[in-house]
């Protein structure tokens, strides 16, 4: 038994190093797209693409599967614990939607990639915030499991 709990507690360390990751890369990307909403010189905006491009594919994307997998991992091994867990399913839901915000934020690095860019810096200023409150709200439920 105790075996089996040490062994989870790899796979939540794991998990959480993932998800900090993830969110450093969530954070840092829309901030990138202020900057490059703001550029008005055509070498700015090329590194900004390289930049964004980096970031999505070399931390962000690994992070997210990576998370999304231990996360898949520690619920199916304890799935019978998790079942009336109201938390669980609110945290769950807000999972989905991070990473629907992370898809759009791939929808406006391809509009920025291809010189389509609409939004301006204050859009994505405001944009950047909304990971802001998943986070809290995910961790809070996680720890404090309110229902």
């Amino acid at each position: 038994m105790q075996f089996a709990l040490d062994y989870f507690l790899w796979i939540k360390a794991f998990h959480l190093i993932a998800m900090i990751c993830w969110f450093a890369g969530i954070f840092y990307l829309p901030r990138l797209f202020v900057y490059h909403a703001m550029a008005d010189d055509q070498p700015s905006r090329e590194r900004f693409k390289i930049m964004e491009r980096k970031l999505y594919r070399g931390i962000m994307n690994p992070s997210m599967i990576v998370t999304v997998v231990l996360g898949l991992w520690m619920f199916m091994t304890n799935i019978d614990a998790y079942k009336g867990s109201g938390w669980m399913h609110a945290k769950l839901a807000l999972v989905f939607l991070l990473i629907g915000y992370h898809h759009v934020c791939l929808s406006y690095m391809k509009k920025f990639a291809a010189d389509a860019n609409t939004k301006s810096d204050k859009f994505y200023r405001i944009f950047n915030e909304i990971p802001v409150f998943l986070l809290i709200a995910i961790v809070l439920l996680v720890i404090v499991k309110p229902f």
